[in-house]
């Protein structure tokens, strides 16, 4: 029995406390509410982008599967730890056991590494697209496409794999209180009681690989684009173009910018507070916003909007 309790103790196998958001405020049910809300304003907004996306023949084009591809990204990432944040708090329950804690873990982290990539990938397709439109169909076919898109499925399970596996054998044996509403690997490290600076220097290179790529990509990709932008003589073109890639630059800064201060900046820039405000912005806000920024600045996405609103009626009479 008391090998039992030795290994529970210092292998991380008992159950973890989430403090959660909830505790931080002085209105809990009210905030509660106001986050379910948001919870399901985003799966609508994404599930409804991705079916107009499927449904319009006009939008089946690369940049569009690009979309959908972060739309779902995002469904999958706020449903990841919105619903157990929300249930512990109407349940009254702050545990989570140390499988459900890493599986939550690898999944967010895969989401968030598929994110980065897939934004960088986008970044590409507007280079082709504006850059070489001649060469366009070519270069961003079918074929091409889903290749990207799978890569960048993968890179973010390789990063989800890695960080998880090797931050869920740290030793657990003092504290549980997770100081957070879900089990982020900063928030779960300051639980360990054995030293973890080495794998916070590794951590931390690996971020700074992470967002490297896709950065230098993001950044060479735009500045090419910024100069054909200048040479074009259509003020149509220009305007269409610079009009697509702000909503794609808007995108990239909210959520690189979260990142950033989540995992490249030093300890002493941290708190749990700050910690958590930070995630609510990059694990739910961002994912609200994602969706209207794609939607209310894009001319091909508000036209599928209204066609789709307006064929609806048509139809429904057609058939009375």
């Amino acid at each position: 029995m008391a090998n039992i309790t030795w290994m529970a103790s210092h292998t991380g196998w008992s159950d973890f406390i989430l403090m959660g958001l909830f505790r931080q405020s002085k209105h809990p049910a009210l905030l509660c509410v106001v986050i379910f809300v948001v919870f399901l304003m985003a799966l609508s907004e994404n599930a409804f982008l991705i079916l107009l996306i499927h449904c319009d023949a006009h939008l089946h084009t690369p940049m569009y599967f690009f979309i959908s591809q972060l739309s779902l990204m995002d469904m999958v990432y706020i449903s990841v730890t919105v619903p157990k944040m929300i249930l512990d708090q109407v349940m009254g329950v702050n545990k989570i056991s140390a499988p459900e804690c890493g599986m939550q873990m690898f999944l967010y982290l895969t989401l968030a590494g598929s994110e980065f990539f897939i934004l960088a990938t986008m970044a590409y397709d507007r280079y082709v697209a504006i850059c070489h439109p001649l060469h366009y169909p070519v270069l961003m076919n079918r074929r091409v496409c889903l290749f990207l898109a799978s890569g960048c499925w993968f890179l973010g399970s390789v990063d989800g794999f890695t960080f998880t596996a090797i931050t869920m054998t740290f030793p657990f044996c003092g504290s549980r209180e997770i100081h957070h509403f879900f089990c982020e690997v900063p928030a779960v490290l300051n639980l360990s009681c054995s030293d973890t600076s080495l794998y916070e220097i590794f951590m931390y290179l690996c971020c700074v690989l992470m967002l490297l790529i896709p950065v230098v990509i993001i950044s060479s990709s735009y500045l090419l684009i910024l100069l054909t932008i200048h040479r074009m003589n259509s003020a149509e073109g220009r305007k269409k173009a610079f009009a697509t890639c702000s909503s794609h630059l808007t995108v990239v800064i909210l959520f690189y910018g979260a990142a950033v201060y989540t995992y490249m900046l030093p300890s002493s820039y941290h708190t749990p507070e700050k910690d958590m405000m930070v995630s609510v912005f990059y694990t739910i806000l961002t994912l609200v916003l994602n969706p209207l920024i794609y939607s209310l600045r894009n001319k091909d996405v508000m036209g599928a909007l209204k066609k789709m609103l307006t064929v609806g009626p048509a139809f429904r009479k057609a058939m009375e």
